[in-house]
């Protein structure tokens, strides 16, 4: 996926593109984390569409739930689901950060000739 330390630095344009399919990827992650999250709050809990998606995107931006939950299904779902998030949100990191983290790490070990 990236190049290795002997070959040339990627175009300008090649690396944006690196880093718009990398954004994409990230958004698609945080898309279907977000759907997990309000499947789940409206499945589990019995909350309505847009209370789960509150929920859900409450949780998974870090803020913590809106509704009071009810039953023991629903807590116990909402307590995995932060755990979840939590980790979600450091992948999400990871994958946004990697293409710029390897482009330095890159330019550092170039040799100049």
């Amino acid at each position: 996926m990236f190049e290795h330390k002997l070959e040339p630095l990627l175009t300008k344009e090649k690396y944006l593109l690196r880093i718009t399919k990398h954004l994409l990827i990230a958004m698609s992650v945080v898309v279907i984390s977000l759907a997990i999250g309000v499947f789940g709050y409206h499945f589990i809990e019995g909350l309505n569409w847009i209370d789960s998606f509150l929920n859900a995107s409450m949780i998974l931006g870090g803020m913590g739930p809106v509704n009071e939950l009810h039953t023991a299904w629903g807590k116990i779902f909402a307590a995995l689901y932060s755990l979840f998030s939590g980790i979600i949100f450091l992948v999400i990191v990871g994958i946004v950060f990697a293409p710029i983290y390897h482009r330095f790490l890159h330019k550092f070990h170039m040799e100049i000739k």
